[in-house]
């Protein structure tokens, strides 16, 4: 297909009046508040992902802890030599201390313009979707949204 054919069809992408239950990954990769950075490095890395949410005990997300965040985390913690006997403690603090405190959540009956809309208002890659209670039950990604479009 040509560039221009191709820029054309782009335009004439439709997304379909979903639910967010439709558009959403289900029972997503998330990490506990208590974790510790070296946890979320491990989690991050060997998942292959670049950002997950992060919950409480009840299984309410409270933030989201990204790669970016940890470079941030890492860049401030001085460097030092700890003492002979002594373990340096910086990969013991906590996802809390580091993450992003904002949850942007919508429930799983919003429609997937809302979803759309909010996405571009609030210039976030991915949406929580939570159950009546709050609890995490899916993600929406940007990439979520456009396996769902179509051309017409």
């Amino acid at each position: 297909m040509k560039t221009a054919s191709l820029l054309e069809a782009v335009h004439h992408l439709v997304l379909e009046e979903k639910k967010a239950a439709e558009l959403m990954t289900p029972s997503p990769v998330s990490i506990r508040e208590g974790a510790t950075v070296y946890e979320a490095i491990e989690l991050l890395t060997r998942r292959g992902i670049s950002g997950a949410p992060v919950i409480d005990a009840a299984g309410r997300p409270v933030g989201v802890v990204t790669r970016e965040d940890i470079l941030v985390h890492d860049r401030e913690v001085v460097d030092c030599v700890a003492p002979a006997g002594v373990e340096d403690s910086a990969g013991a603090d906590r996802v809390r201390d580091i993450m992003t405190p904002v949850v942007f959540c919508v429930s799983p009956d919003a429609p997937a313009s809302r979803v759309v809309r909010e996405m571009i208002e609030l210039k976030v890659h991915r949406l929580f979707v939570v159950d009546d209670l709050g609890t995490l039950v899916g993600v929406i990604s940007v990439l979520d949204v456009l396996r769902h479009m179509t051309i017409p």
